[in-house]
């Protein structure tokens, strides 16, 4: 029943413990940090978030590629040779072109390889929310799920997880096309922090403005307590660009207010951190929409 694997990609962002844990393969993906290329690894071999962070706050230049086709082809052979099927779980193709990449390997190999199964799944997640949907369709394999239920699970829940976020500079954002100049300009000089989340096409969407750090994570914990589903029952995902505290802070609100099963924890990576800025956080949950 069990004779496939879970693989997703590392902008899940999940922590390589939880990964492990849970059996999943995470595919690095790469980010370039001022011409140097380096492999996000969930266990942060060849460069963490710490010093990456350290880099964006002294000006350094980061930028991201989507893994080609090609490279998918290596990394899923080995378990396609062993006679293991596959459900890849993809980044959001609305922010990236490495999901649909994932698909041109899978029909190549299904023509190599006929007796076996390939399903990818388009997460329209990004971040801790691909990590959740991840988390939630492993959880759901060790129930003994055949891989057709998984596939049909995780892409019934995607539209369910719920990414509500925050920014502390919006020069990162700007230069992502996400905010305009001007915008960031005012919104710098004003304190003005942006209230974002990701919307049923794995869109990031500019949805409100909060005056001040203190009052944006109150924002971000409003909409997770105001539209989540049963949060009593749910592990809530929080991920952060090398702001710790205000990560903490976010979980206590969380854990005093709305008292969920459990809180993890979790840095950005490298790849979504090159787009989204130190100072990033973020809360994943599921609501009956997103």
């Amino acid at each position: 029943m069990n004779d496939y694997i879970i693989l997703t990609d590392s902008s899940c962002d999940l922590p390589a413990s939880m990964a492990e844990e849970l059996d999943i393969k995470v595919l690095p993906l790469k980010v370039n940090l001022d011409g140097k290329e380096f492999r996000n690894y969930l266990d942060e071999r060849e460069i963490s978030s710490s010093v990456f962070y350290a880099a964006l706050r002294n000006g350094g230049n980061a930028s991201t590629s989507a893994v080609n086709p090609s490279e998918f082809v290596e990394v899923m052979t080995p378990y396609l040779e062993k006679g293991l099927d596959i459900l890849y779980i993809g980044f959001a193709t609305a922010l990236s072109s490495t999901c649909q990449n994932g698909a041109i390997a899978a029909e190549e190999l299904k023509e190599k390889y006929p007796q076996r199964k390939i399903f990818v799944v388009d997460s329209k997640c990004a971040s801790m929310g691909q990590g959740l949907l991840c988390y939630l369709t492993a959880k759901k394999k060790r129930e003994g799920a055949a891989i057709e239920e998984l596939r049909d699970f995780a892409a019934a829940t995607a539209p369910r997880v719920a990414h509500w976020f925050t920014v502390d500079d919006l020069f990162f954002l700007k230069r992502g096309g996400r905010v305009s100049a001007a915008t960031a300009a005012v919104g710098t000089l004003l304190n003005i922090k942006p209230v974002l989340h990701v919307d049923d096409e794995g869109r990031l969407i500019n949805m409100s403005k909060a005056r001040g750090r203190r009052a944006a994570i109150k924002a971000i914990f409003d909409k997770c307590a105001q539209t989540g589903d049963d949060i009593s029952r749910q592990h809530i995902f929080i991920s952060h660009g090398d702001c710790e505290q205000d990560a903490k802070l976010l979980a206590s609100m969380v854990y005093e207010n709305l008292n969920p099963l459990d809180v993890t924890i979790s840095s950005i990576g490298p790849v979504i951190g090159a787009h989204s800025g130190p100072g990033t956080l973020a809360i994943f949950f599921l609501g009956d929409v997103r």
